[in-house]
C-alpha cells in the first residue's frame, strides 16, 4: 500500500521534465524556424540590393567593348564601400568624329553618395563628345553640368565638392592631346619603359576654382602603333600597405611589362592582384583603372600620296572586365 500510495508522486516527478522537454524542443523548432525565415529574407534582399548596385554601376561605367577604333582597351573600378559596388570614380572611352576621346575622373568621397556627381559629368561627358570639336568645349560643359548638380542638391554641401578629370584625345594619326583640371597623369608605356605623359601641374579640379578663360589642350606628340596608356585615380598610388608604403605603381607596371603583360586587359589584371596584395585585400579608397594601346596598323593606299588608311587587326577574344 505504501508503494501504490508514492506510485502518482513519481508519475508526476517523471512527467514534468518530460513535458517540459517536449515543450523544448518545440519551441526550438519554432525559434529555428523563425531565424531561418530571416536568414532567407535577408539573404534574398541582399542578393536584390546586389542586383539594383550592379544595374546602377552599367548604368554609370558602362561595360566597353575592348576595340574601339583601332584601339585595345580595358577598364576596371574597385569600391573601397565593401557595400557598394558604385564608387566615386569615372571613367569612358568614346569613339568621336573628332577622335577617340576619353575621360578618367575621381569624386570626391567614395560610395553611394558619389554616385550622382559621377552621373551628372559622365552623362554631360558622352553628349558634349560629340557635339564639341574641341576638348575646351567638352570640359567647359563638364564643368557646367556639374555646377548645376551641385546647386540642386539637397544637402546644401556645394562648397565641399569637386572633381578630379582627365580629358584625353586621340586622333586618327594617333595625335594625342590632354586636358588636366587636379588628376593624376597617366603613364605612357614604351615597350617595356614607363613614363609619365607629362610632369607638368594641372589645373585645379572641377567645382573649386572657374575655369580659366583660355583652354588650350596641351599636345603630347603621338600614340604610335604599339604603345599604350596606363589612366587610374589617386586610390591606385595612395593605396599603403601595413608599414604605410605607398603602392609602387611605375614599378609594378613595368614588372608587369617585362613578364609580357603588354595587353590592356594582362595590364589591368597584374596592377589589381598586385593592389589588393599591397593592401591585404582592403584597399582605404576607391581604385579605377583604364589602358588602352595602340593598335592600329598604318599603310599607303596604292595610288595615294600624303593619305594614311587604317586598318585593325581581327579582334582577340578576351575578357573586358
Amino acid at each position: 500500500m505504501i508503494r501504490n500510495l508514492r506510485a502518482p508522486g513519481r508519475v508526476v516527478a517523471l512527467g514534468l521534465p518530460t513535458v517540459w522537454g517536449v515543450l523544448a524542443v518545440v519551441f526550438f523548432a519554432v525559434g529555428t524556424g523563425l531565424v531561418l525565415h530571416v536568414r532567407r529574407t535577408l539573404l534574398r534582399e541582399l542578393r536584390q540590393a546586389r542586383k539594383v548596385a550592379a544595374a546602377a554601376q552599367d548604368a554609370l561605367l558602362r561595360p566597353m567593348p575592348p576595340r574601339i577604333d583601332g584601339l585595345n582597351v580595358a577598364a576596371a573600378q574597385l569600391s573601397a564601400d565593401r557595400g557598394s559596388s558604385v564608387g566615386g570614380d569615372l571613367y569612358e572611352v568614346v569613339a568621336t568624329d573628332h577622335g577617340v576621346r576619353v575621360v578618367m575622373g575621381d569624386v570626391r568621397g567614395h560610395g553611394p553618395a558619389a554616385t550622382g556627381t559621377v552621373a551628372a559629368v559622365l552623362g554631360s561627358f558622352r553628349e558634349a563628345v560629340h557635339d564639341e570639336p574641341e576638348l575646351a568645349g567638352v570640359l567647359r560643359r563638364l564643368d557646367r553640368a556639374l555646377a548645376r548638380y551641385l546647386r540642386g542638391r539637397a544637402d546644401g554641401l556645394v562648397a565641399e565638392e569637386f572633381v578630379t578629370v582627365l580629358l584625353l584625345e586621340i586622333g586618327r594619326d594617333g595625335e594625342l592631346q590632354a586636358l588636366n583640371c587636379g588628376h593624376p597623369w597617366p603613364y605612357r608605356l614604351l615597350g617595356t619603359h614607363v613614363e609619365p605623359l607629362a610632369r607638368a601641374d594641372p589645373l585645379p579640379p572641377m567645382g573649386s576654382f572657374p575655369l580659366p578663360p583660355d583652354l588650350p589642350a596641351a599636345p603630347f606628340g603621338q600614340l604610335r602603333p604599339g604603345e599604350a596608356l596606363f589612366l587610374f585615380t589617386d586610390g591606385a598610388e595612395d593605396a599603403r600597405d601595413a608599414h604605410g608604403r605607398f603602392f609602387p605603381l611605375p614599378d609594378v607596371l613595368a614588372e608587369a611589362l617585362r613578364e609580357g603583360a603588354h595587353t590592356p586587359q594582362s595590364m589591368l589584371a597584374a596592377v589589381f592582384t598586385r593592389v589588393l596584395r599591397h593592401t591585404s585585400g582592403s584597399p582605404t579608397d576607391d581604385i579605377a583603372l583604364l589602358a588602352l594601346r595602340n593598335e592600329r596598323h598604318h599603310r599607303r593606299p596604292s595610288g595615294a600620296r600624303g593619305t594614311v588608311r587604317a586598318t585593325t587587326p581581327h579582334p582577340q577574344p578576351t575578357t573586358h572586365r
